[in-house]
């Protein structure tokens, strides 16, 4: 249960709370060389206990209610894009592009799912709009790793070198991830917030009443705000009209919320209407990104008193590439992971895109943690996590545990089906379990952007 403590407390979680959470450890759920089960088990936990508590807290129960965490429910929904299923068919996780490919002295990570990325990727690259993969491959055989990063980076792609431990180790963002905790914590302001009613009945929401702002895209933000959903909370999802969500994509990550679209440069009085009676804005850009909508956590505490503002990046806020794009495929090339989980010369990957899983389930539990605490002073929170910070954690700071005697079967027992505006999907259920909690979201996803930016 140490990463369970580890995770908890990062959060701010009272430790002797932490005698709650009872797990059913499955053997070879995530199987991998590093601790992939161990890390999201702890996220997980995380943040059904955070929400354990903040039901508690809202309903008046003298007790936390008991935490349960089965390694089958979380290897099933760390994997939730891979086992979607919309009217029978199965998503495409990654596009053509996007892939690892040999350079002249050793391997590049792209990611070009988008259609913006993949035409920066092929410009970046001299390469034609229509550029086949072959086409590609031969090119980046002929071009030096780092060479290749700089350039498409340059030109607003995406593409990292395979680095290993040791080198990542050496280098600058590494440095300045170290030096900061595995979710960073603070306070926005004095002002109070308004108070939340208490909540009753069955099952337990602790989110119920609030509203939540979701400014994220792929896939750890939407993960937060999806999980938020489950709980009770009225998620609204805004988008740039021209920055359509991957239809998948979106009925995976959709499940609990409304979708709308808003464009800032022109609807600033939209959203800030919106703002005006949210308790929660959670972000998922680069960071500064957005600052010049006034979207800093500052800015927005100076506008709504006693707001929670949630942070989530590939590479964190600090050091060199703190500007730079990412996604948890890149990241687990840059960070060693790809290296360590490789064989014979050729790089690998973790069992699921855990990276962005963990540091949603850690998102949401920071959020859940902020608003008990916001509880009882009526001070806003900001909350801020880096998928490279939760790679930092995996790499170096936690330890295989027991393999456990109950094997993970398949993840039949954790998928449900349903019928929505999206068609039937099969879809994973919430791994975030508690005594009385729900165990399904109350709506399946809408349309992307069929929803008006206002609150129900």
């Amino acid at each position: 249960m140490t990463e369970i403590k580890f995770a908890w407390e990062a959060v701010g979680g009272d430790p002797a709370l932490v005698s709650r959470v009872s797990t059913v450890v499955r053997r070879g759920a995530l199987d991998a060389r590093l601790p992939v089960r161990e890390l999201a088990r702890g996220c997980v936990a995380a943040c059904a206990l955070a929400a354990a508590e903040l039901g508690a807290r809202r309903a008046g129960l003298a007790q936390v209610p008991e935490v349960r965490v089965d390694d089958g429910a979380v290897a099933t929904a760390f994997r939730s894009e891979r086992h979607l299923l919309v009217e029978g068919r199965a998503p495409v996780s990654f596009a053509p592009l996007s892939r690892f490919w040999r350079t002249a002295d050793g391997w590049v990570r792209t990611h070009a799912n988008y259609p913006h990325h993949r035409a920066r990727l092929l410009g970046a690259l001299g390469l034609p709009e229509d550029a086949t993969p072959e086409l590609v491959a031969g090119h980046l055989a002929e071009r030096p790793a780092l060479e290749v990063e700089d350039s498409v980076h340059a030109a607003g792609g995406l593409a990292v070198v395979l680095r290993s431990p040791e080198e990542w180790a050496a280098h600058g963002q590494y440095a300045a991830l170290v030096e900061r905790p595995l979710v960073e914590r603070g306070r926005l302001g004095t002002a109070h917030a308004r108070v939340l009613a208490p909540i009753e009945g069955t099952p337990l929401l602790p989110a119920a009443g609030l509203r939540v702002l979701d400014l994220t895209r792929v896939l750890a933000g939407p993960v937060a705000t999806r999980t938020l959903a489950l709980l009770g909370a009225d998620v609204l999802r805004l988008d740039a009209p021209w920055l359509p969500e991957l239809p998948d994509q979106h009925a995976d990550t959709g499940v609990g919320k409304r979708s709308a679209t808003l464009d800032l440069t022109t609807d600033a009085k939209a959203f800030e209407e919106l703002l005006s009676a949210a308790d929660v804005v959670v972000t998922g850009y680069r960071p500064g990104a957005l600052d010049q909508f006034g979207l800093s956590p500052q800015a927005l505490a100076e506008r709504r008193p006693g707001l929670v503002v949630a942070q989530v990046s590939a590479w964190g806020a600090y050091g060199p590439w703190s500007g730079r794009r990412g996604f948890d495929s890149l990241v687990q090339a840059a960070c060693g992971i790809a290296a360590l989980e490789g064989s014979a010369g050729q790089p690998g990957a973790l069992p699921a895109q855990a990276l962005d899983h963990g540091t949603g389930y850690l998102l949401a539990a920071a959020v859940l943690r902020a608003l008990t605490e916001r509880s009882y002073d009526g001070e806003g929170r900001f909350v801020r996590l880096a998928l490279a910070r939760t790679a930092a954690w995996l790499t170096d700071g936690i330890h295989s545990g027991p393999e456990g005697e109950v094997p993970y079967e398949g993840a039949d027992a954790w998928l449900a089906e349903r019928d929505g505006a999206l068609g039937r999907l099969r879809y994973a259920l919430p791994p975030v379990s508690f005594t009385g909690g729900p165990a399904d979201w109350a709506r399946p996803p809408a349309p992307w952007g069929t929803d008006a930016p206002g609150w129900d």
